[in-house]
């Protein structure tokens, strides 16, 4: 991995874009360009043997680029910008603080582990994308509808996640209590008790809970439903009926549904996917069509309560079981403190070998994590194009297999 990663830096890595970045203007010559900005940004390297080489910093970015080909880090992270070079660190004592940083999101799959049917931990495939791509969509909507934020990165960890890259002065100048009062403003999920989440809204949504339920809403019916079949078997619809305070309506749903009942798909398949419904010439899977049936159940239930507050609780519940299941799961320590690392964008997974690629929040749904680039396809596609342009064998770099 060293040699591939090796030839990544050398050859690959956008090593001046990323330095430009970081600088925010304060690499050029201009009257008002702070020229110690970019010495004060904390890098840290990972190096061979998990060795964590923190408070690195670089005055310009050729000296990161020699670095880099020195080092030859298997992961980088960006730490804050301080009020000193952080190499000198122990100089300063109490007076070295940070001072900047992007505010930054962190969306891990393995926070839906309880949710998805199609693997758990460090895994992630196109089933389990659509949790990701509805919480890209809502939270890239929050920012800059409701925080005005334009400058907005969404990048690929890698392995079985995103991050997110607000770079706005405003956001990179909050202070730690205005960045926990952010995270708290765009989380609804307030933990998991009993295998159920609990959920931070009341009977009356905020505005931007409204806006957020009708993302989750489609994206529920068009590709959470299907792709995780969260309707199909005995242990994921019973966990989803626990969200439903009406027991008797609970019980008689469960009975009917392990009997195959409402929803079956020609063929009794009771595993088929979006794909496996059209398939068997059904365009509605098996989850969906047991979602109808259960608002259809809810609402007449509701309708049939004497009291107004308890159809109204019931009701809710449909609410309640959307938000808990498709509203973002955030890392809200990774927010909340500013000096908090985070992998840089560009840099390789080091279990996976897939590079943190940026990610087009209006194209999030089209993201497949599958299709990600490795270090390896990188370099073997450079040495393909390097032959087809008559390079001799000498100029080519063998690539480990």
């Amino acid at each position: 991995m060293r040699f591939l990663m090796t030839q990544y830096y050398k050859r690959l890595f956008p090593v001046q874009q990323m330095f430009k970045w970081l600088c925010y203007g304060n690499d050029s010559s201009h009257a008002a360009a702070d020229g110690s900005f970019s010495s004060r940004r904390e890098l840290c390297f990972t190096l061979e043997g998990d060795i964590f080489v923190r408070y690195q910093s670089y005055k310009s970015w050729t000296d990161l680029a020699t670095d880099l080909a020195r080092k030859v880090p298997s992961k980088i992270d960006i730490g804050p910008v301080y009020t000193h070079d952080p190499r000198q660190r122990a100089k300063y004592a109490k007076d070295f603080k940070p001072v900047q940083r992007e505010l930054v999101i962190d969306i891990d799959m393995t926070d839906y582990d309880e949710l998805r049917t199609c693997g758990s931990g460090g895994h992630i495939c196109s089933r389990c994308w659509p949790f990701i791509a509805v919480a890209i969509q809502v939270l890239d909507t929050a920012l800059r509808e409701d925080f005005g934020f334009q400058h907005i990165l969404w990048v690929y960890s890698g392995r079985r996640g995103v991050h997110c890259w607000v770079a706005d002065e405003g956001a990179r100048l909050l202070a730690d209590d205005v960045r926990a009062s952010v995270v708290g403003y765009l989380s609804v999920i307030r933990g998991v008790e009993g295998g159920m989440a609990k959920l931070g809204m009341g009977m009356v949504k905020h505005p931007a809970l409204e806006r957020a339920e009708r993302l989750l809403r489609s994206a529920w019916r068009q590709h959470l439903l299907p792709e995780q079949c969260l309707l199909d078997e005995p242990q994921h619809y019973n966990a989803l009926l626990q969200y439903i305070p009406d027991e008797e309506l609970r019980s008689s749903l469960a009975a009917k549904w392990a009997k195959g009942g409402q929803g079956i798909v020609p063929g009794g398949n009771r595993r088929a996917s979006a794909a496996a419904a059209a398939a068997a010439g059904d365009s509605v899977s098996l989850s969906v069509r047991r979602w109808d049936e259960l608002e259809k159940a809810v609402k007449e239930q509701a309708s049939r309560l004497p009291s107004g507050k308890a159809a109204k609780a019931l009701e809710k519940s449909l609410d309640d079981i959307i938000f808990a299941y498709s509203y973002p799961r955030l890392d809200v320590e990774v927010t909340k403190k500013m000096n908090h690392l985070l992998k840089a964008p560009f840099c390789v997974h080091p279990k996976t070998g897939k590079v943190c690629v940026p990610i087009d929040p209006e194209a999030a749904w089209d993201f497949d994590p599958d299709d990600v680039p490795t270090v390896q396809q990188l370099v073997q596609e450079i040495n393909e194009q390097q032959q087809d342009a008559g390079a001799s064998p000498q100029q080519q770099v063998c690539v480990p297999k």
